[in-house]
């Protein structure tokens, strides 16, 4: 191993690792000596200023790479969209291409960027190379694992400018934005009184309340309000469609988002962090239902009373015995 000489670097504790390196302010892990010199420019407040846009830089690189922008080193003769390094511009060229040079040997995926394929082999491995040097829980990803740092450190530093609060995520920056400053949700369901930002949103919610079943199986009689419980039920009942499958446990599912969030459980990843508590979960609606408990918010109403209720659940069921009392 290369030893550290600078005072404020530790090595790293274990041989076989690739980042020996250590920044001691933030605790990131870099592969050599040069790379942790230049990230330390981040700390030291300086900025490096672009002399054609006066826009900011924590670090002389950056910088240098931004102005290409500005001299069009790296364009695109397809699109004419700039880069700051030849590498971005052959990445975005494939998007034109459609070349996906880089093939996973487990399930034949491809892909078109290097790194998206290491990230995808670790859910084949099972590899989790970030660990959290304060619990000791190890994630797939760095970027998860600066997320769960935020957990111990209480860093919140994404902030919102309309009422000043701030979020450990920027997912939950996003949501909070979207469910509590946000105006243009016009399109309110008649049944309910709940409002959609769109009128597609609001058709499909309301075939939840309507009598109507529009798909119908062509193999028997059974009628579905929304496509997807039709292909659902297509695959489960006739074993028309293909199964996604899950690689570590042999789970069959009909849809490849359902593979997706339950891949999460195995890896033990829970991206989804309340910006009221520490608790972590691992898909959106998890995070959804939870929040409901710290929110005063009821707008689930009951059809029959007029009674509102923060879970749909919850509503369903008071509705059901509503209806038993009439």
């Amino acid at each position: 191993m290369i030893a550290a000489d600078c005072s404020d670097v530790t090595e790293h504790p274990h041989d076989d690792k690739p980042r020996p390196y250590l920044c001691t302010v933030c605790d990131k892990w870099f592969r050599t000596k040069g790379n942790l010199k230049e990230h330390k420019q981040i700390h030291t407040g300086k900025k490096y200023t672009c002399t054609q846009c006066e826009k900011h830089f924590a670090t002389e690189r950056y910088m240098k790479q931004h102005m290409n922008l500005h001299s069009s080193k790296y364009m695109c003769t397809e699109c004419g969209k700039c880069f700051s390094t030849r590498p971005d511009l052959t990445v975005h060229r494939r998007t034109h291409s459609g070349e996906k040079p880089f093939e996973c040997f487990v399930c034949t995926k491809r892909f078109a960027k290097l790194t998206d394929l290491v990230r995808h082999n670790r859910k084949h491995s099972g590899e989790k190379p970030f660990v959290c040097r304060t619990c000791g829980k190890a994630f797939s990803e760095s970027g998860t694992l600066n997320a769960h740092m935020r957990v111990h450190t209480g860093d919140k530093p994404f902030k919102c400018l309309l009422c000043d609060k701030s979020f450990r995520q920027s997912h939950s920056l996003h949501m909070h934005k979207r469910h509590v400053h946000s105006n243009g949700r016009s399109y309110d369901c008649r049944y309910c009184g709940k409002l959609f930002k769109s009128i597609c949103d609001l058709k499909c919610h309301v075939r939840i309340h309507a009598d109507a079943k529009s798909y119908s199986c062509s193999h028997c009689s059974n009628c579905f309000k929304r496509l997807s419980h039709l292909k659902a039920h297509l695959l489960k009942s006739h074993d028309v469609g293909n199964w996604f499958i899950c690689h570590i446990c042999g789970k069959k599912f009909s849809g490849n988002g359902d593979l997706k969030k339950h891949l999460l459980r195995h890896e033990d990843v829970k991206s989804y962090v309340c910006c009221d508590c520490p608790m972590c979960f691992y898909t959106a609606t998890e995070l959804k239902l939870h929040r409901m408990r710290h929110s005063d918010i009821k707008q689930f109403c009951c059809g029959s009373c007029s009674k509102f209720f923060k879970r749909k659940r919850s509503m369903f069921k008071h509705s059901d015995r509503c209806l038993s009392w009439d």
